[in-house]
């Protein structure tokens, strides 16, 4: 199963929101099965979810989190650099995006990451911005979502 979030790059109830999340991903999947998480690592919502991620792969085994990049750039390196130091993530993948302009980089990956997905969890509570446009983007590909917003 791959999971895969959206949400808002700010947040102000995060220990809440954290178990919601944690809680959403329990009740959806099974011990047994391999779950790959894909994360986007730019906004609050998106380190929250690494961080819930990780505390899941600490007590299941078949577990990957995975940072899907946007960006290839050589300035973007440095950061991929910490992210490997960082320990959040198992790998780092680059979706085929290499002629996509850099200004819409993010809101392609994101369709990529909605694609690949076989959940959506989110936290969207505001009808404008990438959060609110990867969410309509996910209704209209029928994806299975929860909103945690709502």
């Amino acid at each position: 199963m791959i999971i895969t979030f959206l949400g808002h790059s700010s947040l102000t109830n995060c220990d809440e929101l954290s178990e919601q999340v944690k809680k959403v991903i329990m009740e959806n999947t099974k011990n047994d099965e391999k779950i790959v998480f894909y994360c986007g690592g730019y906004g609050d919502f998106d380190h929250l979810c690494a961080k819930v991620c990780r505390s899941v792969k600490e007590k299941q085994r078949n577990v990957e989190v995975i940072f899907v990049t946007p960006y290839i750039t050589e300035s973007q390196q440095k950061k991929l650099k910490y992210l490997e130091t960082a320990n959040l993530y198992d790998a780092i993948v680059y979706p085929p995006l290499e002629k996509v302009p850099l200004r819409f980089a993010i809101s392609r990956r994101n369709e990529w990451m909605i694609n690949q997905a076989d959940l959506i969890i989110a936290y969207v509570k505001y009808s404008y911005g990438g959060a609110y446009k990867a969410l309509q983007y996910a209704n209209k590909k029928k994806k299975h979502i929860i909103n945690l917003a709502k």
